[in-house]
Formats: C-alpha cells, structure tokens, sequence
C-alpha cells in the first residue's frame, strides 16, 4: 500500500514564481512513484484590489514596481527560469492585470470533478493562458473556454460565474492562509504541517515530500 502524502499549493494564478513552482512540482513527483500524494490548489491573491475588469498591465507594473528597467530585469530572469522548466513566458502580450478571485473559483469547482486531475489540468490551463498566451483570466468567456476543455459541467458554470456564488468561501481561505503566516506565494503545505516557501527545485521538493511520508509511516 503507497503511503499517502498530501500537498496543500497555495498559489495565484498571476504569479509568475508559481507557475515555475508548479512545474517543478510536476517534476518532483515524478521522483515519487511509490507514493500517493494528492495535491489541492488553495487560492491568493497577491493583489485583490484590481478591480473586476482588470486594469493595463504595463501602467500597474510600473506603479508596482517603480521603473520599466526593473519591470524588464524581473521578466528577463523569469524567461531564463522558466525556459529550465518548460515555461515560455511572454509577458509582452499580457496586456491586462487580472482580478484573479474568479478564477480561483473556476479552480475551487474543479476540485469537485468527477474526473481525475481535473483541478491540476485547470490550473495549468489557467497558468500557460496568462504567462504564455497572453489572456485575461478575469475574463468571463477565458473562464468557461478553459472549464470546458477540462470537462466541466458547461451549464453550471456559465450559471455560477455571473453570481456571488463561492466568493466568500475564496475569500475565507486566502484569510486562513493569511492567519496562518502565508505572506508569499508559492507556499506548499506538507500533510498539513510542514510549509515550504517558494520556488522549490525538483529536487528539494522531492526530498522533503519523502521526508514527510517518512515521518508518517514512522508515527
């Protein structure tokens, strides 16, 4: 019987150090065939006020971050990063900064699939639309597109988008997340008790999940 490992991935879909920590995730698992570690994405918001229709990226960074040359030096170590993972970021066509509180409920709905992997091939759909398509996943119709490809219920979620309907139940768990000293993001939560902090490699990754099965086995 494999010993069972879960990982709570706390996580935005607009961070940029997510999508790598993602990739390397996928990687880190591969390591770990003789164990059953079930993953669950848990939302954050790294910036909740942008209002509901997103606003110019370039302008928002700018403001973030003071200058265009710094704004382009943290895009030019991410391509670097991101090309060792097989992520071709290309931050030139995202022209809009998404409000992602919708998104993180297209994510949360997905975790309720009958269909295994559901949840992990949204977040993936919803990271490669961002940083490597350029689209705007506050956008409603982004949204169902990807929903659909993932097999979801098209009618209920055309439904449940344009309402309140899990918004507080978002909000509620990045509060938690905040509470329990999640400041950043990537955060990976081992088993419940044991957090990593960014962008893990692969390998890192792997010895501390092994780790913990260890411990678990051990108790």
């Amino acid at each position: 019987m494999k010993t069972a490992v879960s990982i709570d991935v706390v996580s935005d879909v607009v961070c940029p150090w997510c999508y790598v920590g993602k990739k390397q995730l996928d990687r880190a698992l591969t390591f770990l065939p003789d164990l059953n570690v079930v993953v669950n994405w848990r939302p954050y918001q790294l910036d909740p006020t942008i209002p509901p229709g997103g606003t110019d990226r370039q302008a928002y960074m700018l403001a973030k971050f003071g200058s265009l040359e710094r704004v382009n030096q943290m895009h030019e170590k991410l391509e670097v990063v991101g090309e060792s993972v097989g992520i071709a970021f290309d931050f030139a066509a995202i022209k809009v900064a998404a409000n992602t509180l919708d998104a993180h409920r297209l994510i949360r709905w997905a975790a309720n699939s009958d269909l295994p992997g559901t949840q992990d091939q949204v977040v993936q759909a919803l990271f490669r639309a961002v940083f490597e398509e350029g689209r705007d996943v506050g956008d409603h119709d982004v949204l169902l597109q990807i929903a659909e490809e993932a097999g979801l219920d098209m009618p209920v979620m055309a439904a449940l988008l344009p309402t309140d309907a899990d918004v507080e139940a978002v909000r509620s768990e990045i509060t938690v997340a905040g509470q329990m000293g999640i400041t950043g993001v990537p955060c990976f939560l081992l088993n419940q008790r044991y957090a990593l902090m960014g962008a893990q490699d692969a390998e890192a990754l792997a010895q501390a999940i092994g780790q913990v099965a260890d411990q678990a086995v051990s108790n």
